[in-house]
């Protein structure tokens, strides 16, 4: 060792003499190369079996954490050992690789923390030091975070937890970590949090799929009774059909697991039938290459004189407003709108209106479909089970209870059950595979408070209890299995439980409006426009998130909207 370092420092002394930064440089190497020979050294670290000796100058000289943890300590005859005590998945990794990239990179002034060595500290839960010492893994990662943007760019500064700030850079570059032959040694909690995750830094849903899988088949004899744990975290409506078909339905672990089939067949009927319940497995994540966006379609202007001919999606994550093709013969208002398997309708908007437009977000386009039986506007579209229902309305001489049910396979429409109850400028929502019709403007023009309920199955209307209010010009949208009634000048946000038949207050608005748009993005609920108690159009968004039950202002719309179509889309963020 001593010949080794004699050899070292000869090659250093022959070297042409230099000043200033060539001087320190010389002198770090010379020290290094001290350290690869062990000559002088006063300190070892120690990780994963293996010691690293090293000089407690260069080390302070190099952390501020070394520099305080050898300040405190006292001279000693023998050398110090510093040990480094992981434990768990993932410990020798962030204890030798961190030991060793200290080791070598302090003496250069630089701290390099590989992505293998943060992906061990932020997954191993037990990175505890022993009792008499203090482990130096998360202080210098943290120097390394705080010193350096390129793990972590995108995120603020002002984080103050390592696990955090290393949970975030994890996440981001999940695809490439769920690679890596560490992840395999996860504990099944730390997997399910990842995968839970709704910031993954995936592009597509496949990614997160195959990582679970490759997870489990790691140990398959011990993991496979946590597979459908792992998979309620995978959005498997997400998934390309042609995919899940091959690579989902086909796996012989899956196919062997009873438990997770209600979670292939849940897959399966939003392959067919459209993302109707709006459950959070059917919402993409936010760094994807899909993402839930709001369609805002023609309405009126702020005085309620033109109509207006736009068509626009609106992404909330980006804030950004993308043009769509306008709405043919866009003269018309307070038609009705919805969604069905990704596509938007639009019926009627004028007295006798009987025509159904279809914006394909495929195609992206907008097609004639088959007409209505009976002309309506004021009147609502809800979808229930893949089919389309079309409720009440007026048709310039009176209110109507007639409803028509569309089937798009067939593009064919056909009478159902009628309302017990004529209304025109109801609220219309689906929960829990029935629909529900509330308020709204009587036969004799007085404003009603029942709640009209049909069973699709058994074709029928039946009579729930009513609402707290009697008002038309409402709006109403289901999350979770509650629905959610704005609207008709009203100041507060109503709930309705349809499983205990139970009305409830949500939130209050800042300013009551009518005729507003209302949907549902990203778990929460999104006011747009409408008209103010001075009959204006306005172009004020909130935002209710039922989860804190907070009423967020939002970025206002591009004009002054009222009797728009508003409803929620997955759109491919490239179009």
């Amino acid at each position: 060792m001593l010949e080794a370092s004699k050899q070292e420092e000869s090659e250093l002394s022959s070297e042409a003499p230099c000043t200033g930064a060539c001087h320190a440089q010389r002198v770090l190497q010379t020290l290094n190369a001290y350290r690869r020979s062990g000559t002088l050294t006063d300190v070892v670290l120690r990780a994963g079996g293996r010691d690293f000796p090293c000089h407690r100058a260069a080390l302070s000289a190099g952390s501020a954490y070394f520099r305080s943890l050898f300040a405190a300590g006292r001279p000693q005859r023998c050398l110090a050992v510093v040990p480094v005590a992981p434990e768990g998945p993932g410990a020798g990794l962030a204890g030798a690789a961190t030991a060793a990239a200290m080791a070598v990179e302090l003496y250069k002034l630089r701290i390099v923390v590989h992505a293998r060595v943060v992906l061990a500290i932020t997954t191993s839960t037990r990175l505890s030091p022993p009792a008499s010492h203090v482990s130096f893994v998360r202080p210098l990662a943290a120097e390394r975070l705080d010193n350096d943007s390129e793990l972590d760019r995108t995120h603020p500064s002002s984080l103050a937890s390592l696990a955090e700030r290393c949970g975030r850079v994890l996440r981001q570059a999940f695809a490439e970590v769920a690679h890596h032959a560490d992840f395999l040694e996860l504990a099944a909690d730390e997997v399910a949090a990842l995968l839970a995750d709704p910031a993954l830094g995936v592009a597509r849903e496949e990614a997160v799929f195959e990582a679970a899988m490759r997870w489990v088949r790691h140990d398959a004899p011990a993991r496979r009774g946590q597979l459908r744990r792992l998979l309620e975290h995978v959005r498997l409506p997400l998934l390309a059909p042609a995919y899940f078909l091959e690579k989902v339905e086909a796996d012989e672990l899956l196919q062997a697991c009873g438990e997770c089939r209600p979670l292939l067949l849940e897959a399966r009927a939003c392959f067919i039938l459209g993302r109707e319940v709006g459950a959070l497995r059917t919402r993409p994540r936010r760094f994807m290459d899909l993402a839930e966006v709001i369609v805002v379609i023609g309405g009126c202007d702020r005085k309620g004189l033109l109509r207006l001919p736009f068509a626009d999606a609106y992404h909330p994550e980006s804030r950004r407003w993308t043009p769509l093709p306008s709405l043919p013969g866009y003269t018309r208002s307070e038609f009705a709108a919805c969604a069905l398997r990704n596509d938007v309708y639009v019926s009627g908007g004028h007295i006798n209106s009987r025509d159904v437009w279809m914006f394909s977000s495929h195609l992206h386009t907008w097609i004639k479909v088959a007409s209505l039986h009976k002309g309506r506007w004021r009147h609502k579209m809800a979808v229930i089970q893949g089919q389309l229902f079309v409720v009440g309305g007026f048709d310039g001489l009176r209110r109507l209870r007639s409803v028509e049910r569309y089937d798009p396979f067939s593009n064919t429409w056909a009478a159902a059950a009628p309302l017990p109850e004529a209304v025109s400028s109801a609220a219309v929502a689906p929960c829990a595979g029935q629909l529900y019709v509330i308020g709204g403007a009587g036969q004799d023009g007085v404003n009603t408070d029942k709640v009209q309920c049909f069973d699709p199955q058994e074709d029928q209307w039946s009579l729930r209890s009513p609402a707290p209010f009697s008002q038309r010009c409402l709006e109403a949208v289901s999350l979770e299995d509650t629905i959610y009634v704005v609207g008709g000048l009203m100041s507060k946000i109503f709930t309705y439980d349809p499983g205990t038949d139970v009305w409830g207050e949500a939130a209050v608005l800042p300013n009551p409006v009518e005729s507003c748009g209302v949907t549902v993005c990203d778990g929460k609920i999104h006011i747009l426009g409408g008209r103010d108690d001075r009959g204006d159009s306005t172009d004020r968004v909130f935002t209710f998130d039922p989860s804190s039950g907070q009423v967020e202002a939002q970025p206002s719309l591009q004009r002054c909207t009222s009797s728009h179509g508003c409803v929620t889309i997955v759109q491919s963020l490239g179009r």
